[in-house]
């Protein structure tokens, strides 16, 4: 007996950026085929041109690329069920051939109703407050291939009066089907309106195209939205009636995004307004020219994204929470994904990032950093602070204390740069002739020691304020702040030691001028 080999798709509509919900589908089809040592492909569904977007397709497979879901089959990389475009699949025939399949067997029917009469009968049920659906209560009153004799409909068809194709829903039926999330889901057939498989252009619909790609694709497993879930009954009634339900890939319909506050979807919409990315790329509007932000531009890494947006709907069912894609791999199952929507947390996605941060060598990220700091300062090669072995143990200082590496620069100035200022409320509070003196001798002592490190200068310091009757804590935090200006850094003395003695003294010097005038006030208790 020989085993299927699991073959899942992504299929999104090229109609603008790829949502981060895209993505997380995407993601999840991945993981799964990898998973099962199957196969992934890229299907771009795009049949309706009034939505299609100039550059949306080309998004949608750097997007894919920069988190790392590689590609088995697409329109990138071709395939043995190419095209991978379904408006370049349309003139194969089989979606019309599939849909007049329907027609004969008596499950789909012609429809000649114009935009203008649907829309009065719209207006009609809004004005009753109900809303109208083209279904087994109203087609009958309606003009299609239901209602019109063979030779009407035939002179129709022969004249080219524009019409579609729709799916004929049974009255009065229970549909049902096994989800991989939410288990076994059950609709009555009244729920579900009878829909448009080919539309007046002659292009399938979602409905109907999907259906045939991955019957013919050998799809196994169709991973999608929530929002798709209402839609279900009429593809398992498709594939019922075309004979296809051996055929039917295994359906997981994934948990909604939700907002922040967990409000509402997640949408296109929320990303810049609520001041974080909703797409994994910059997008630049090819008419408007309006840019959203991506993550990839707001500096998070690749994997940290993905680790993250793995967690928004699934776990391992441990409190582990980094995983690598091979990890994620490793672990994923769609048992383990909820039913529940998932609401993001843009925090939670900061810290992620953070955590991948930390992973980092410490020297490759130094050699990211220097160019900024040699924009910053304006200098070259020769300046001790753009040297590969200074930056490198400035970044290991700080890099606990950022999110992002873009935020060195403005989280370390200080160790690059000497303070002109210093936190006036220390001052105010700390500033006397006792730590004058103290900061004085303090040069003298560290100018006297051999070994500049953060474990000498901290005993220096210390046995420095007890000689001066003084305690440490006393001018500790006073030290800091002629250091850098601020109250706030990376560990003091490990800072002490990467300055080095000369710039220690030289930045005490130039407090201590600058400081001058508040060396007559008493010593602060």
């Amino acid at each position: 007996m020989t085993t299927k080999i699991i073959r899942t798709r992504f299929a999104p509509s090229p109609t603008g950026p790829l949502h981060m919900g895209g993505v997380r589908t995407a993601l999840y089809a991945y993981l799964f085929a990898r998973k099962h040592n199957g196969k992934f492909l890229l299907r771009i569904e795009d049949t309706d041109q009034n939505r299609y977007v100039e550059g949306a397709e080309q998004y949608i497979i750097d997007s894919l690329k920069w988190c790392g879901i590689e590609v088995d089959e697409g329109p990138n990389v071709g395939g043995a069920y190419s095209p991978y475009r379904q408006s370049e699949r349309k003139s194969l025939g089989y979606y019309q051939q599939y849909a007049e399949k329907l027609i004969a067997s008596g499950h789909a029917y012609y429809a000649f109703d114009t935009n203008e009469e649907l829309e009065i009968k719209r207006k009609e049920a809004e004005a009753n407050k109900t809303s109208f659906q083209y279904n087994a209560q109203t087609r009958t009153s309606l003009k299609n291939s239901l209602t019109l004799s063979a030779n009407e409909t035939a002179e129709l068809l022969k004249q080219n009066v524009p019409h579609v194709i729709r799916l004929k829903v049974p009255e009065a039926e229970e549909i049902s089907f096994t989800d991989m999330i939410r288990g076994e889901v059950t609709f009555h057939s009244s729920q579900v309106d009878d829909k448009v498989l080919i539309k007046a252009d002659g292009m399938p619909t979602y409905h109907l195209a999907h259906i045939v790609d991955d019957v013919m694709m050998e799809i196994t497993h169709a991973i999608r939205g929530e929002e798709w879930l209402p839609s279900a009954p009429a593809h398992i009634l498709i594939y019922k009636y075309l004979g296809l339900l051996d055929s039917m890939p295994q359906y997981a319909h994934l948990p909604l995004l939700l907002k922040p506050d967990g409000n509402g979807k997640l949408s296109k919409r929320d990303g810049d307004r609520l001041g974080f990315p909703v797409f994994p790329l910059q997008w630049t509007d090819p008419v408007t020219k309006e840019i959203s932000s991506g993550y990839r531009e707001r500096n998070y890494y690749p994997e940290a994204f993905v680790n993250m947006l793995a967690f928004l709907g699934w776990n391992d069912g441990t409190e582990k929470e980094i995983f690598s894609m091979d990890e994620l791999i490793e672990a994923f199952s769609f048992e383990r994904v909820h039913k529940a929507g998932a609401k993001f947390d843009p925090e939670k996605a900061k810290w992620f990032n953070q955590q991948y941060l930390r992973k980092q060598n410490n020297e490759v990220i130094a050699q990211r950093f220097i160019p900024v700091i040699k924009q910053q300062l304006n200098c070259d090669e020769t300046d001790y602070r753009v040297q590969l072995i200074y930056v490198t143990q400035a970044v290991a200082l700080l890099k606990d204390r950022v999110h992002f590496e873009n935020e060195l620069w403005n989280s370390g100035i200080y160790l690059f740069v000497p303070p002109t200022s210093f936190d006036e409320k220390v001052i105010e509070i700390k500033w006397n002739t006792a730590s004058a003196s103290f900061f004085e001798k303090l040069i003298v002592a560290y100018n006297s020691l051999g070994e500049f490190s953060a474990t000498s200068t901290e005993i220096c310091f210390k046995e420095t304020a007890v000689q001066n009757n003084l305690k440490p804590g006393d001018v500790l935090q006073l030290f800091r702040v002629l250091l850098t200006g601020v109250t706030n850094g990376v560990a003091l003395f490990d800072m002490v030691a990467l300055l080095g003695k000369i710039a220690v003294k030289e930045r005490i010097e130039f407090a201590l001028k600058e400081l001058e005038g508040y060396k007559t006030s008493s010593v602060n208790s």
